[in-house]
């Protein structure tokens, strides 16, 4: 179960199916991407399906993972002892 959000763009998604205008093309994904992050027991559980290219960042993101949504687009966040924390959507590229 996710456990928090580090911004409410990626809250009201899940929460409420509210969409933040830039999401539109990819917003079945992304909801798609975070119930499964939402379900997940464990980290391993998300290397199903490969397509979500689970990845442990590194540099100033350490501590950090994401899945893919699409080319630019992620989801990022940290696994703690209670599952997924500080989850948001993410252009790869700019943040």
């Amino acid at each position: 179960m996710i456990r928090s959000f580090a911004d409410k763009e990626t809250e009201a998604l899940h929460l409420r199916d509210v969409c933040h205008r830039q999401w539109g093309a990819f917003k079945a994904v992304a909801v798609r991407k975070l119930d499964m992050i939402d379900a997940a027991a464990a980290l391993s559980d998300l290397r199903s399906p490969p397509g979500n290219q689970l990845e442990k960042l590194s540099g100033n993101r350490n501590g950090q993972w994401s899945i893919r949504i699409n080319d630019p687009w992620r989801i990022r966040f940290t696994w703690g002892d209670a599952g997924p924390e500080s989850v948001e959507i993410v252009d790869y590229h700019r943040g």
